[in-house]
Formats: C-alpha cells, structure tokens, sequence
C-alpha cells in the first residue's frame, strides 16, 4: 500500500542548511576586525569546549534556568574567545555581540545543494511541511534570509518548545501543530538518534539523510 504521508517535517542543520565556513574561521575574521591575530583550528576547537559545557550545564539553551538563548550564546562565544587567551572584556563582549548577529543572517549559512528544489517539489506534491530543530529562537530569522520560511507552515524549535530531540514531546507538538497522527507523518533529518530514531519512536515515519 502507498504511504499516506500528509506532514513531513525537516531537521534544518545539515539537512537544509549548512554554515558557509568552520566557526573558527568566522570567529578569526571577527577577532581580526579588534586587531586580534587569532588561529581558527584553535577557535573552533575552544568552540567545542565551550559549547560542549554550556549545553551541560544549561541544557536547550538553559531555557528551564531562566537565560535567554542569546545571553546562553553570548556567554558560549565570551568563554570561547577567553579560551583561546583573548582578556580584554570590553572586546570580548562587542565580538560576542556581533557575532550573534552575524549568525542570525544568511552571511553566516547556505542552503545545501538540492534542498531547495526538493522542498519545492514536496509543496507541489501537496505535502504539508514544517520545521523541527534543536536550535533557538533565531531560526525564523534565518529561514527567511536563505528563502526557505516560505515552505514551511510552521517553525518549531527546541527553545520555543521546551524540549530537544530527541525528547519524543518535540515530535508530538509538531503533530498536535498540524493536526495528523504520526503514522500520516514522516521526520527527515541528519542524525541517527535524534531524528530517525526518535521520529519512529513517536510512530512517525523516518529519512536518514
């Protein structure tokens, strides 16, 4: 029998869109601009220790904790420039600050090859389609600079709701969304546990891509 599929919903990093260079990079040119002569393997790598403990520590970008997702990401870049030497605060925060911002925009990401297409495809096909992500409120944003928000009926991220995948109450607020059941619907994203794994754990159909 033919799969009834009405919904699919998208993971959005490295399925639809991808960041245009390593963090390392965009943070050098950043560091550069205050006159800070910074390597970029060393950012990216500070980036990781940074990111990895902030996520730890404050989980969803400490949303249950009473931070906003930009002071969590403020503090991840802080901490990554202080890692890698940078002692100046005043400097530290005016980077941070735009850096933020820059990541907001389509500067900073490009749509994967094909993903464009595909998704125009599906709208044609009728299928109704939304966005799941583990990412903060910025996402919106974002969609829209690169032309995607358009595709999409709605946008729905771990900040907004509460939980990340693959938390299975992400995947049931989407559902409840749009109104289907999950066996009318299919999860399509890039990593094994927290899309493919936790969409089927729902009853949702599943694409590894």
């Amino acid at each position: 029998a033919m799969l009834r599929l009405r919904l699919l919903t998208w993971d959005v990093k490295d399925t639809l869109l991808r960041l245009r260079r390593p963090v390392g990079e965009s943070y050098a040119a950043e560091a550069r601009a205050h006159g800070l002569q910074l390597q970029p393997p060393a950012l990216s790598q500070a980036f990781r220790e940074a990111y990895g403990a902030q996520g730890r520590r404050f989980p969803n970008y400490g949303r249950d904790q009473g931070l906003s997702s930009r002071q969590w990401w403020l503090d991840v870049v802080g901490q990554t420039f202080r890692l890698t030497g940078v002692r100046d605060d005043s400097i530290v925060t005016l980077m941070a600050e735009n850096l933020y911002r820059d990541y907001c925009s389509a500067q900073n990401w490009e749509v994967l090859p094909g993903a464009g297409e595909t998704l125009s495809r599906c709208c044609q096909r009728g299928f109704r389609m939304g966005v799941v992500s583990n990412f903060d409120n910025r996402l919106e944003k974002i969609l829209s600079h690169c032309d995607l928000r358009h595709h999409f009926e709605f946008v729905l991220t771990s900040e907004a709701a509460g939980f990340a995948k693959p938390d299975r109450r992400i995947f049931e607020e989407a559902l409840h969304l749009a109104g289907v059941p999950p066996g009318q619907a299919a999860h399509i994203g890039d990593d094994y546990t927290r899309d493919y794994q936790a969409a089927r754990a729902v009853g949702m159909h599943s694409f590894l891509l």
